[in-house]
């Protein structure tokens, strides 16, 4: 049995790659080590953004284990424009998989560089891996395991959020077990 712990990290100041916790953030990444301290994890996997590392170092450091950087865990980008109604282009991608706007990326392409993520690390030891990541990110890969996870999910998922995906005989079943 293979356990991924899909983590989205804890909040932030803002969406670029160097926006750090904020003073919430923080606490919420040592309520993150807190959480772990039952489980048993021996691998940590990250988007490259800081507040993705900032997340997951107090777990990272009780546990002496390096943080893996892996750019396919990045923040999915929408469109290199700004969009006013990002919120509702958004909404879009999950309703059409293949729409794309200007300089960003489909829900298809997002959600296949996540799907390889996970499919090496089954393919991987350890059996207990941490992986963290961004919402939308998060969301299509859910998405990717059960068609129906939709765009209302995505808006219900939390700052920080953990979701345990359990992989065993070529079935992949997952269930949120934050708190």
């Amino acid at each position: 049995m293979k356990y991924i712990y899909l983590i989205r990290h804890c909040e932030a100041d803002g969406q670029a790659f160097e926006a750090t916790l904020t003073e919430t953030g923080i606490k919420q990444a040592n309520d993150l080590d807190n959480f772990f301290v039952e489980k048993r994890v021996e691998r940590i996997i990250s988007s490259p953004y800081k507040r993705a590392v900032q997340s997951i170092q107090p777990l990272a450091e009780r546990l002496k284990l390096d943080i893996e950087l892996e750019d396919r865990l990045t923040e999915r980008v929408l469109s290199s424009k700004n969009l006013p109604d990002w919120y509702e282009k958004l909404q879009e991608t999950f309703e059409d998989f293949d729409l794309k706007f200007d300089g960003g990326e489909s829900s298809h392409e997002a959600m296949n560089r996540i799907v390889e993520v996970i499919e090496e690390v089954v393919q991987s030891t350890p059996d207990n891996v941490a992986i963290v990541t961004h919402g939308n990110l998060m969301a299509l890969l859910l998405k990717h395991f059960h068609q129906e996870f939709s765009f209302n999910d995505w808006k219900k998922l939390s700052n920080p959020d953990v979701y345990l995906l359990k992989y065993q005989n070529y079935q992949t079943t997952f269930k949120r077990i934050w708190k």
